[in-house]
């Protein structure tokens, strides 16, 4: 299902993976409630968690999996050119798992990821994971507000639907008990 082509790995690739198998060997780093990501110097990017956060993510890794099966991952590790970025939610194909397996961090990304807007994050800083992620072979990612708001992008950009015959309109992220 994941159309990219795999090479010979490239050289950020590796510098990449070895600073994250250092930031999981850290002892000081293992039991930190924040999400952690790595910027392209190899700098720790830190986001503390919030729980309607995770309620979100619970969301959306159940209703992918109801809708097309396969595996879904809460914050998975993907190597890109920019550093370590961190999808909230990936998912991917029993074939994708079967090809890749569990590497840290993934070489090539899951087939859709999912960034759920903090009122932290930027636009801009959204926009330039989206293009990580499909750079580095995702075919959809997704972005959620906490409005309820799912925005799908595809390698040509802005997507009207969802190519995996997904309804994203009906990913509601309003939370039940607000």
């Amino acid at each position: 299902m994941n159309a990219v082509v795999e090479q010979q790995r490239p050289l950020w690739l590796e510098q990449v993976s070895t600073r994250w198998r250092e930031v999981l060997d850290d002892q000081n780093l293992r039991d930190l409630p924040y999400k952690i990501e790595t910027n392209r110097a190899g700098q720790l990017i830190m986001s503390p968690a919030k729980n309607i956060h995770a309620f979100y993510q619970g969301r959306i890794s159940k209703m992918l999996g109801q809708e097309l099966g396969g595996h879904t991952f809460a914050e998975c590790s993907v190597a890109t050119p920019e550093g370590v970025k961190v999808p909230d939610v990936a998912w991917c194909s029993d074939d994708f798992l079967s090809r890749y397996g569990f590497e840290d961090p993934c070489s090539i990304t899951p087939e859709i990821c999912v960034e759920i807007k903090s009122p932290s994050n930027a636009e801009s800083e959204l926009q330039a994971k989206v293009r990580l992620y499909l750079d580095a072979g995702a075919i959809e990612v997704w972005l959620a507000d906490a409005k309820g708001g799912v925005r799908a992008y595809g390698r040509g950009g802005a997507l009207a639907a969802s190519g995996l015959g997904i309804d994203i309109s009906t990913v509601a992220l309003d939370p039940p008990y607000a």
